[in-house]
């Protein structure tokens, strides 16, 4: 067996050097933008130190865990409503986006471009735009994740519908069948485990969402973790934050599951 040498690293053009040069002049820009500062990096981990030593042990009284868990209560039904009326309004919405399907192609752009912007705009912003609309409370965090799900699962899925497989279309569509029960018998079905698939994906960002909507009034535990931090109650604050985190993670694994499990039952 003969010992090969691994490639070496060619030469960069006179023109890849330049483009080079040019990200590595962009990246100091933006860390100069950034207020990056080596003295504000060594003096962050005492600091550090020292919001940890006041914060724990976390506030573990009845009282406390009783509110906060109300609070997360509703914010996880701030999530799995949002979610599952923007999954189900994606569907439509995917259908008029998606190429090749029921729409013309001037449709399908304005769709997209609309799905575009929504997704570009952040959910916190929604979720002020909607407390201005509705008025405080978890009713306009809810509609936040609503529009943001929209944006989220109806580029996912409009590519879900364009990528899968078109003979049961063409075959369909062979026999005379209209657009619209094409797309209800062929392609719905056989897109099926991915729409699954992304919802959950979908829930996943909504609870993690949601459990900062709170801080612009839009209900939710968010609104226990700036008042704590308000206060410099860092015992509570540090315990909303654990909440968060066990429940965030519960979520992603339980998804992670049912994900496994429709990849298994497909297979």
């Amino acid at each position: 067996m003969t010992d090969v040498a691994p490639p070496r690293l060619e030469r960069p053009s006179a023109i890849g050097f330049l483009g080079y040069a040019v990200g590595l002049v962009i990246v100091f820009w933006c860390l100069a933008g950034a207020g990056f500062s080596l003295e504000k990096v060594a003096s962050a981990p005492p600091r550090f130190a020292d919001f940890a030593a006041r914060a724990f042990p976390p506030n573990l009284e009845p009282e406390v865990l009783g509110r906060l868990g109300w609070k997360m209560v509703e914010t996880l039904q701030i999530a799995v409503a949002g979610a599952v009326i923007g999954v189900v309004l994606s569907v439509p919405v995917a259908l008029l986006a998606a190429r090749g399907l029921i729409a013309a192609p001037w449709v399908n752009q304005i769709v997209r471009t609309i799905l575009g912007f929504i997704r570009a705009v952040p959910d916190i912003a929604w979720a002020l735009v909607f407390v201005v609309a509705v008025g405080l409370g978890p009713f306009a965090g809810m509609l936040a994740i609503v529009i943001d799900t929209v944006g989220f699962c109806g580029r996912f899925f409009a590519d879900d519908m364009e990528a899968t497989d078109k003979g049961p279309a063409e075959s369909l569509t062979a026999t005379g069948a209209r657009k619209i029960d094409v797309v209800a018998c062929a392609t719905i079905p056989g897109t099926m485990p991915a729409f699954i698939s992304t919802a959950l994906y979908a829930l996943e960002k909504a609870v993690r969402s949601s459990t900062i909507l709170g801080l612009v009034g839009a209900g939710g535990i968010g609104i226990e973790l700036k008042v704590g931090f308000d206060l410099f109650d860092y015992p509570t604050a540090m315990t909303v934050i654990l909440m968060i985190a066990v429940v965030v993670i519960g979520i992603e694994h339980l998804s992670g599951w049912a994900r496994m499990r429709i990849i298994g039952e497909q297979r």
